[in-house]
């Protein structure tokens, strides 16, 4: 277990802060749900992204389908 790893004694703590108090029961669970989350999210962190256009240049509808079924 690393010094960065969520404890459920601190989960506790963030949820109480939020305003949303959680059962002791939950404590385990909802921190190991939320290093699965960060862990999910330090992958996408790293990701290249290059020349991938900010999602505001989107156009709905604007897309050439050119495959065939």
């Amino acid at each position: 277990m690393s010094a960065d790893d969520l404890t459920p004694p601190e989960a506790a703590r963030w949820a109480a802060r939020s305003g949303l108090p959680l059962a002791p029961e939950r404590h385990a669970g909802v921190a190991a749900t939320a290093e699965h989350i960060h862990s999910v999210v330090s992958v996408l962190r790293e990701l290249d992204f290059g020349d991938t256009p900010p999602s505001a240049a989107y156009r709905a509808g604007g897309e050439q389908h050119h495959g065939t079924v």
